[in-house]
């Protein structure tokens, strides 16, 4: 039975909190989160500002609120059957997300919101940790099919593959595109081969196995 402040699928409370969040990401990209306020979102969405305050409290509250509904959704780690062609995958998404027209200013406001909010930073961190988990399954598979040594470490294949798109998007400020994201995913499938990324002291030991099954061959 659903009760005061239950979040059922339709029900009224989730529509306002829809109505509310898509509204606070909505004058978060047109506006930043220092123009930001609680009467300006609760206008936009549509709501009373009284619940709007009674809920979320401050414009913190409603970012980092915000963020956190974008690990809601059922993305899944790609799956192409190769090491290098997931990565590009991976490192092609950030791409399309902080440069494609469609969502105008909200993915850079948002990382920017981090730096002005303990609560956004927190919220942000959250929901790229949450994308590092969906993401575990590419080294899994890797190591699987035997591209890489046990122990490969699928955060830091992760963090190598995007690192270069995050630095040309928020430091040098430089274009960057899905053939840059290919560049990346190459370079690091090559490292990760050669156990770049594996976790601890078993990275030697670790290497010589995966280069002596490349060398022998599946039915060795």
């Amino acid at each position: 039975m659903a009760t005061s402040g239950t979040q059922r699928p339709g029900g009224r409370t989730e529509r306002t909190r829809q109505a509310v969040l898509h509204a606070t990401l909505d004058l978060l990209a047109e506006r930043g989160f220092s123009e930001l306020t609680v009467d300006a979102v609760a206008e936009r969405s549509g709501v009373h500002k009284t619940t709007v305050y009674r809920r979320w409290s401050s414009p913190d509250g409603l970012v980092a609120a915000a963020l956190q509904m974008g690990a809601e959704d059922d993305w899944k780690a790609p799956d192409t059957g190769s090491l290098e062609d997931d990565l590009h995958e991976v490192a092609a998404e950030v791409v399309r997300y902080f440069t494609g027209p469609a969502l105008k200013e909200l993915p850079t406001a948002s990382v920017l919101a981090a730096f002005q909010s303990p609560q956004a930073a927190e919220a942000l961190h959250d929901f790229y940790q949450d994308r590092h988990v969906r993401m575990a399954p590419i080294a899994e598979r890797a190591v699987a099919r035997g591209e890489v040594p046990p122990g490969t470490d699928g955060d830091e294949l992760v963090r190598a593959v995007c690192g270069p798109m995050f630095y040309r998007l928020f430091l040098s400020r430089e274009d960057v595109t899905v053939a840059d994201a290919r560049v990346t995913a190459r370079a690091v499938a090559s490292a990760a081969r050669e156990g770049a990324y594996v976790r601890g002291d078993s990275a030697p030991h670790s290497r010589g196995q995966t280069r002596n099954s490349r060398d022998q061959g599946p039915h060795s």
